[in-house]
């Protein structure tokens, strides 16, 4: 596979804007698509270009086995990135989406490649804490469900209708066991920005957690709090685009 065709593989772009001087690249939610990003790119504007993570076994990569493994899965998202070091980026991520971009810019990094110039960080606890709550990914569905409902309060057609929930539940409790199998390494902070987004209401990521998030940057770290439980960016979308755009546009 050559290098173009793996990076669109992963980095799907609705909009593509080869003009543009900034790409944003955003990270979805456990058991989510890029396809939950299929707003952004009008929202962004004519100088930031969205891509949105796609990761297999959904959507367009339906049909491609699970991630299991998260180190496999870091590095193979970084390798992705070696197609875009030459313009300056930043990175959007949710919950799942959010580990998963604290942890690439960590390996890029490691691999002497361009870091990004700004780190969007909603609804994740620090990585560095103890898990909000007990692992849930090996219950039972029935089980899995309520513990699902209680922390993470989903709403929205996908799991409010029964047949649909039940199709995507297989994606979402893999995403939750690669949530719980993270292993925190202790490394130096980021040097980049960090934004942090939360929701007062979340059970999956207390409030109070959300200032040790300035622990993972050696720049400035901002937070953010919407009123809402996991799922806040439902009703404030517009806020946290207008905040991550107003963001990247001064730096232009």
């Amino acid at each position: 596979m050559n290098q173009v065709t793996n990076r669109d593989k992963w980095f799907f772009c609705k909009k593509p804007k080869p003009q543009a001087s900034i790409r944003l690249f955003c990270f979805p939610f456990g058991g989510g698509g890029a396809s939950i990003f299929h707003n952004w790119s009008d929202a962004m504007g004519d100088d930031i270009e969205v891509r949105a993570l796609q990761l297999p076994g959904r959507e367009g990569r339906f049909q491609e086995p699970m991630a299991k493994n998260l180190d496999t899965l870091i590095h193979n998202m970084v390798q992705a990135f070696e197609a875009y070091q030459d313009k300056p980026y930043a990175l959007f991520g949710y919950s799942l989406g959010s580990l998963l971009a604290f942890e690439v810019c960590r390996e890029l990094r490691k691999q002497n490649m361009k870091m990004p110039m700004h780190l969007f960080i909603a609804a994740l606890s620090p990585p560095q804490l103890p898990p909000p709550h007990p692992p849930i990914s090996t219950l039972e569905n029935k089980e899995f469900i309520q513990k699902v409902e209680y922390y993470y309060q989903p709403g929205g057609e996908a799991w409010n209708n029964l047949e649909l929930r039940e199709f995507l539940l297989p994606v979402l409790k893999g995403d939750i066991a690669l949530y719980e199998s993270y292993v925190y390494r202790q490394e130096p902070p980021l040097n980049c920005p960090i934004d942090v987004f939360a929701g007062d209401t979340d059970r999956a990521t207390p409030v109070e957690s959300m200032q040790y998030w300035s622990a993972q940057t050696s720049s400035e770290m901002k937070r953010h709090l919407f009123a809402g439980g996991h799922f806040f960016i439902d009703d404030v979308i517009g806020d946290i685009q207008r905040l991550v755009s107003n963001s990247l546009n001064r730096k232009l």
